[in-house]
């Protein structure tokens, strides 16, 4: 079988909208698959578009509580807030109610089921689900924009029908906590999350001693990164930690959270990243599925609150590495129309950042990321049986 890659897309996915002005845009899916379309990768032999489905409540609940589900369906009928609306994490602020957020938020959740039967059913090699990646919510609260956590459920169904091992990679800005604590106490789940340390962003969680309880100890992962890290300290702590980790644990498939809240110019966070991190972070990722686990990778979305500028080029570049297809750095002229038209701004004409992101402190930073890559190693590592230097 040739490198197909399966992409899953409805356009239902404009319909999870917290608000106008609120942060998480669901343009920013909308213009990722127009500018891959655009530069002709579904016309390719590579990569099938299909569409995702709703989750089913059994599905939802391998994750979340029945009551919680419960108390979102009844909210998503009217999208009014009633006072036990804030007891489930809904309400102003981050996950403002609106009126269908049950069946959004059970679509995306789906998307990221369909993906994982793709892989496990040997139909794709890989596949991409960009609207996925929501890590934040918990058993009973939604947090963090997620209302369902589609990377935990889409696991918890992996390990359950197809009796796997799940490595799970999480590059966003923010801590995946929700995912993490979903499998804290499991065996057959390795989360490793690298993002803004909780001393600075939200969720406050992720420190290098939160390493998993009973049969979970040393299969939960974290790498808290200061801010203003750049391209080559996260990517130094990246190959320092994740690889030697995930070959020792030998998953049958690797799970990835792609956010790209890391970028130097992101809102919301303070990471110092460009597009060439990524595509040498996403490159990683796809050679470590081909290497250890017969290429299963189900690749998500995730954060990225730079909805026009920097979301649509990095998931394009993670479509085409999985892909193994060579875009041109001309960003078409028919997407820069369409992007801007949507913006109100000029878009991107170039798919890579030309600039380097700015290094402001950039010594400090350097010894503090050596040291907190020793500290996780010297935390982890024995776990694995690896030297800890």
């Amino acid at each position: 079988m040739g490198k197909t890659v399966a992409f899953l897309y409805n356009d239902e996915f404009q319909e999870y909208d917290f608000s106008p002005t609120h942060p998480l845009k669901p343009i920013r899916l909308k213009l990722t698959y127009e500018l891959l379309k655009d530069y002709g990768v579904f016309g390719s032999s590579q990569v099938k578009v299909i569409p995702g489905r709703l989750a089913t409540d059994g599905e939802l609940m391998l994750v979340h509580a029945p009551e919680y589900i419960g108390a979102v369906k009844k909210i998503s009928e009217t999208g009014s807030e009633p006072s036990y609306a804030y007891a489930f994490g809904i309400g102003p602020g981050d996950n403002p109610a609106f009126k269908g957020m049950h069946e959004a938020s059970s679509l995306i959740a789906g998307c990221s089921i369909v993906a994982i039967d793709e892989v496990m059913n040997k139909k794709a090699e890989h596949a991409v689900s960009i609207s996925g990646g929501l890590h934040h919510a918990l058993r009973d609260k939604a947090s963090g924009f997620c209302v369902y956590n589609d990377p935990a459920i889409a696991i918890a169904y992996a390990t359950k029908k197809y009796d796997v091992r799940v490595a799970y990679i999480d590059i966003d800005a923010h801590h995946g906590d929700g995912v993490q604590w979903a499998f804290y106490n499991r065996a057959d789940v390795l989360t490793i999350s690298l993002h803004e340390s909780g001393q600075f962003l939200f969720p406050g969680t992720g420190f290098i001693d939160e390493v998993g309880i009973g049969k979970g100890e040393g299969f939960s992962v974290n790498v808290p990164l200061e801010p203003g890290t750049y391209d080559d300290l996260y990517l130094s702590a990246f190959n320092s930690i994740v690889p030697p980790i995930v070959r020792a644990f030998k998953p049958d498939l690797i799970v990835s959270q792609n956010g790209c809240d890391t970028h130097y110019t992101d809102p919301l966070a303070e990471l110092s990243l460009t597009t060439n991190a990524y595509e040498k972070l996403y490159a990683a990722i796809h050679n470590l599925a081909h290497e250890i686990c017969n290429g299963r990778l189900v690749a998500l979305g995730g954060g990225g609150y730079q909805a026009y500028q920097v979301v649509p080029r990095a998931w394009s570049l993670l479509s085409a590495d999985l892909a193994e297809i060579n875009l041109n750095n001309f960003v078409p002229e028919s997407w820069q129309k369409l992007c801007s038209e949507k913006a109100h701004t000029k878009c991107p004409d170039s798919l890579r950042d030309r600039e380097t992101a700015p290094t402001a402190f950039a010594e400090s930073i350097e010894d503090k990321t050596a040291h907190i890559i020793v500290s996780v190693k010297q935390k982890v590592f024995p776990y694995y049986g690896l030297p800890t230097r």
